[in-house]
């Protein structure tokens, strides 16, 4: 297949390079240093699933010098998604999909807007990544799942080839029997680790091993939880304990969310469009939020960034 990572961040750098070794066509969409460094060396991952280094990717700044491919993988950050969704429209021929794996939960809707609902798919990306530096991607996760669907859950033959394609590489990918809930459900996951390793400025492990951090911790997945039931979404309360359970039992201690990482190096990051929309959420369903509140209010000078 072919396909565009846009961009070849941390998690569309990391899942494009494993379909480039598998053999297919993967165009990387990057700037900066991170474009100079993949153009002079090679993008790079270092993962606890084996290292890989593809010496000559395909990279460009430009999506124009692509053409329209089978799936982009869209992995922008929130704050960039329609300037980059309509910079992604030579990418999409009338057959083409976009699969959007940023954090969130209205992204299908913002990208819609601007690309069309027919080629715009909801996914969700599990998986811890940063760009430890130009150029190279590091993985310490033992999860790398993609789950993705059509919101009006119709068949879908090129989403079910990317399915084979992404098994025949090895890749933990699946569609989504109901996107609605995954996507709302890693959106309750991710606001709780992010809105605590963020503020608390901490790696999970610390936070869970304090009963009084584990209790805020949770009380952020609660909030979330709440704001989503109360808009109707499907959602089961046994997914609160399962995570619970995953964070104390399997995830690594010193993991930390990228909003976190954003934090430390004085980047933009997306509260607006994580503990912002949890907040938003329950002021127009009447629900307090006052561990998001908190998050929000610590956070709130920090979010545009110092560069």
């Amino acid at each position: 297949m072919r396909i565009a990572a846009m961009a070849a961040g941390a998690v569309g750098g990391y899942f494009g390079a494993r379909l480039a070794a598998a053999g297919h066509d993967v165009f990387f969409i990057a700037r900066g240093a991170h474009r100079d460094a993949i153009q002079k060396n090679g993008l790079k991952i270092e993962s606890v699933h084996g290292d890989l280094h593809l010496p000559n990717p395909n990279v460009t700044d430009d999506p124009v010098k692509v053409g329209p491919v089978d799936i982009v993988l869209f992995a922008v950050k929130l704050w960039d998604s329609e300037t980059a969704a309509a910079a992604a429209r030579p990418l999409l021929g009338p057959d083409s999909r976009l699969i959007t794996f940023q954090n969130g939960i209205d992204n299908v809707e913002r990208l819609s807007a601007v690309l069309g609902a027919e080629r715009v798919v909801g996914g969700a990306a599990y998986i811890a990544t940063t760009i430890s530096s130009p150029g190279v991607i590091k993985h310490t996760s033992q999860f790398a799942r993609m789950a993705f669907g059509r919101a009006d859950k119709k068949p879908d033959r090129k989403l079910d080839a990317f399915v084979e394609a992404g098994k025949a590489a090895k890749l933990d990918v699946a569609l989504a029997a109901d996107i609605e809930r995954e996507l709302w459900q890693k959106f309750i996951f991710l606001t709780a680790m992010a809105g605590s390793t963020a503020s608390l400025r901490s790696p999970i492990g610390s936070i869970i091993a304090d009963p009084e951090l584990r209790a805020f911790w949770r009380a952020l997945m609660n909030e979330a939880f709440a704001v989503g039931k109360a808009k109707g979404v499907a959602l089961d309360p046994a997914y609160l304990e399962e995570r619970t359970n995953f964070v104390i039992s399997k995830i690594e201690p010193g993991m930390k969310a990228s909003m976190a990482h954003d934090l430390e190096r004085g980047n933009r990051l997306e509260l607006d469009w994580l503990t912002g929309k949890v907040r938003a959420l329950g002021r127009e369903f009447g629900i307090p939020t006052p561990a998001s509140d908190t998050v929000y209010t610590v956070l709130k000078l920090h979010r545009m960034g110092s560069h």
